[in-house]
């Protein structure tokens, strides 16, 4: 089958460390074309991994079947429900959008359109944690088994996400709390509600998570911590047995070619549409939500 054209919209860090060389090394995928409100950015972008910058984004938009997102999640909401309009697939980060209000409106583009949606939750594309999660039972487990969580870090005190402005105003818990919640929820059961929320200076989110069969989860996320490298924590205990995971994905890049595995049949219609898609990333926004209430 002809390759699928990607349109990638952003030319920031991480566009360039993990979106562009996944879509350019991908066999199903061709790097058409860069979108960035700084052309000499998306320029520089193209001439490395492939196809042309673009000045205007309609006009990208217009020449590819998917986008590729790698901008702010207020800039990603408006845009990806202007390319769903157009019946244009997305790949989308996390979090979706700014807020659970503006990640609704994504779904319901993305819904109306009949298009694919994929979520880039890095994580769960990972072969050691997708091992991690095939050790647990299964299913929801019940008030007997507990679960924590712990991600600390300090990319926001250096280093190239630091000058990221959106991730200094939401810290954490938009950054790195879509990837917290989403992995607990598949280890232990749909999260229903939140039961307890503080946020402490420097950016320390603490919360209570209960799970539809009972069980609980505690999770502590900053990226303000004087630490490197990050501290990163997941275990499962009591009636689901003793689970402990202490890692992260050793290959971003990787990890976004197995996506593009899944976008890539789902849009040419060989594979099932993916299951971390928009619908999912919503869920996690309005977690996310009633944890910032819960706290304030």
């Amino acid at each position: 089958m002809a390759t699928v054209r990607v349109g990638l919209v952003g030319a920031g860090p991480w566009a360039r460390a993990v979106h562009a060389p996944a879509l350019a090394a991908h066999p199903g995928t061709t790097l058409a074309g860069v979108w960035a409100r700084r052309q000499a950015a998306a320029g520089e972008i193209a001439t490395e991994f492939g196809g042309k910058p673009y000045e205007r984004v309609d006009d990208l938009i217009a020449d590819v079947d998917v986008l590729a997102f790698a901008v702010p999640p207020a800039v990603q909401a408006e845009l990806a429900v202007r390319a769903a309009g157009r019946a244009r697939h997305l790949i989308c980060e996390k979090p979706l959008a700014e807020t659970a209000g503006a990640a609704h409106e994504v779904v319901a583009a993305v819904s109306a359109a009949g298009v694919v949606s994929a979520v880039m939750l890095t994580l769960r594309h990972d072969p050691v944690i997708e091992e991690w999660l095939a050790t647990l039972p299964g299913g929801e487990a019940g008030p007997d088994t507990h679960g924590l969580a712990r991600w600390l870090s300090g990319s926001l005190l250096g280093g190239r996400y630091a000058d990221s402005p959106w991730r200094h105003e939401h810290g954490a818990l938009l950054d790195v709390g879509p990837h917290v919640v989403d992995l607990m929820d598949a280890a232990l059961g749909r999260v229903t509600r939140v039961d307890w929320a503080h946020r402490d200076e420097p950016d320390l989110w603490r919360f209570g998570l209960v799970h539809a069969g009972g069980a609980r989860t505690t999770v502590t996320i900053s990226m303000r911590m004087p630490i490197m490298p990050s501290e990163i924590e997941f275990g499962v205990f009591g009636g689901a047995g003793r689970h402990r995971l202490a890692t992260r994905p050793a290959d971003p890049v990787a990890c976004y070619g197995r996506l593009l595995d899944g976008v890539v049949a789902a849009v040419q219609g060989t594979g099932p549409v993916p299951v971390l898609d928009a619908a999912r990333a919503l869920h996690l926004q309005e977690v996310l939500e009633q944890v910032r209430r819960a706290a304030s």
